[in-house]
């Protein structure tokens, strides 16, 4: 073969196994955000097929989101050290089993048990596919358009996942949302089998097993505070021992992080004006809008009387911005400035969930207001996002970008995990704040029970009509969006001003 034709043969090649090791990666991407967006849909689906409750409901969600978050740091260290394309496949095949594991499971104990396991491969996941594409794509125009088209996919993942959802529940059955997951994750394998070539980093720092340890435990204890006091009691000698468990948890995390001499969260970075402003994008968009996806499936089928696939579709208006937005928040922010961008978008985030509690506050809600405002909640989170990511990685050094990515993914997760938990409980509240009007003074001492069956979308048997029930869980629902906007608009403002201190 001439020198030239040689050349080619293997400039050919190395192009095709690219794009194969691109497929493999955005395919991991694609998982990811389907198990965070397509699950919420199958939730009241759970409820009456596997008898689960509300508090069951929020720890399916939460058991993947606090494994997530337990693994990111130690899953970059070891990826580093042992191999990138190892432990994604080793990641993949227990994200993969776990799965199976969700879709066969027929009890709530169990398939929160799998969810965990399957939060654990899904987290170390994320962070392995970063290295491998900023490994396998070199040049820096190749490496822009392999993120681009990364980033497309993911959102694909999270915009359509409640359609997804819906569209299996139409002709399949709920389990199929986890056991497609299965085929998905074999071909992945196959896929980086044929393109991925292995990479470490000998030089990696050592693995903070005491940080992850801390970390991990006091958000966990303080998620179990929120979920199971509404329950037992938040005054109880056992929550209050959780609640005191956190902090303890919390306080050594800070006494270890401090003394490291190569700590997963370098407090330094906190004086840095522009990154607390990006910061706060980070935890806004998940103080509100991914918290209360978990309960708008309920809020449309139980509390409006929307069908499974109506819900999709109105879930779906509340996630597409996610896709369709990001190249305008770009192009914004390269105008504007992210510190202009960032709070003007947590406040439009803001402002969406503040119309959708002005529309539920109507005696017929309107299905044309109602996705208006779902939209523009979509839109602010959309144009948040970008902006937040590119902002908190870029105001740092080069050789802290790594660890400045780690804190704010860290912050995303934890955040959305104990919003699930308070956003439940600003539910349960508002539901029993109208029970009040609707019961007798003497049957106070059950409205916690009765809350909790109103949450998890079971409107009969409980001394009330359907019609009574409907509109205690959608003035619950009133309580959790006002949270959610307040929150959002909080946070703009906080953001606001850090980047004004800069």
């Amino acid at each position: 073969m001439p020198p030239a034709t040689a050349v080619s043969a293997v400039s050919v090649s190395r192009t095709a196994r690219d794009g194969l090791a691109l497929t493999a990666v955005c395919l991991v991407a694609l998982m990811f955000g389907l198990e965070i967006s397509s699950v919420p849909v199958i939730l009241p689906t759970l409820e009456q097929q596997l008898g689960t409750g509300f508090q069951d409901a929020q720890w399916i969600m939460n058991a993947y989101t606090l494994a997530c978050t337990s693994v990111l740091m130690a899953a970059g260290t070891l990826a580093d050290r042992f191999g990138r394309r190892r432990m994604l496949v080793l990641c993949l095949w227990l994200f993969g089993v776990a799965s199976l594991a969700c879709g066969l499971a027929d009890t709530a104990s169990t398939l929160i048990a799998a969810r965990f396991v399957q939060g654990v491969g899904a987290g170390a996941m994320m962070i392995c596919q970063f290295a491998i594409l900023s490994h396998q794509f070199r040049e820096p125009e190749g490496r822009a358009r392999a993120f681009a088209v990364w980033g497309v996919i993911a959102g694909v993942g999270l915009g359509f996942g409640p359609m997804v959802g819906a569209l299996i529940l139409a002709i399949a059955d709920w389990r199929w949302v986890f056991l497609v997951h299965v085929p998905l994750t074999l071909l992945t394998l196959a896929l980086l089998r044929a393109s991925v070539q292995e990479s470490r980093d000998p030089a990696g720092h050592r693995l903070d097993i005491a940080g992850m340890l801390t970390l991990t435990l006091s958000v966990f204890a303080l998620v179990y505070f929120i979920i199971q006091g509404s329950e037992n009691g938040f005054g109880t000698p056992a929550m209050l021992g959780w609640a005191g468990l956190s902090l303890v948890g919390l306080l050594l995390f800070i006494v270890i992080e401090r003394r490291s001499a190569h700590p997963m969260f370098d407090f330094s970075v906190l004086r840095i004006q522009r990154f607390n402003g990006a910061l706060m994008g980070s935890i806004g968009m998940n103080f509100s809008f991914w918290p209360f996806m978990i309960y708008l499936p309920l809020y449309f089928q139980a509390g409006l009387g929307y069908d499974t696939l109506t819900s999709g579709g109105a879930l779906l208006a509340y996630t597409l911005p996610t896709l369709l937005v990001p190249p305008l928040a770009e192009r914004l922010a390269l105008r504007h400035g992210a510190e202009r961008i960032i709070p003007i978008s947590l406040g439009l985030m803001g402002a969406g969930f503040i119309a959708m509690a002005i529309v539920n506050g109507t005696e017929q809600p309107s299905i044309v207001l109602v996705l208006c405002s779902c939209g523009i909640a979509g839109v602010g989170l959309a144009l948040t996002n970008s902006p937040t990511t590119n902002t908190t990685t870029g105001s740092v050094s080069a050789d802290r970008a790594g660890m400045a990515s780690g804190i704010d993914l860290s912050a995303r997760l934890i955040t959305l995990a104990l919003n699930i938990a308070l956003m439940g409980l600003v539910l349960l509240l508002g539901i029993s704040h109208q029970l009040a009007s609707l019961l007798p003074a003497s049957t106070a001492v059950n409205w916690p029970v009765i809350s909790q069956h109103i949450a998890a979308g079971k409107l009969e048997g409980l001394g009330l009509t359907t019609q009574q029930a409907q509109a205690a869980l959608r003035h619950g629902a009133g309580w959790a969006m006002l949270f959610a906007g307040i929150g959002a608009g909080g946070l703009a403002l906080l953001s606001r001003y850090f980047f004004r201190r800069r």
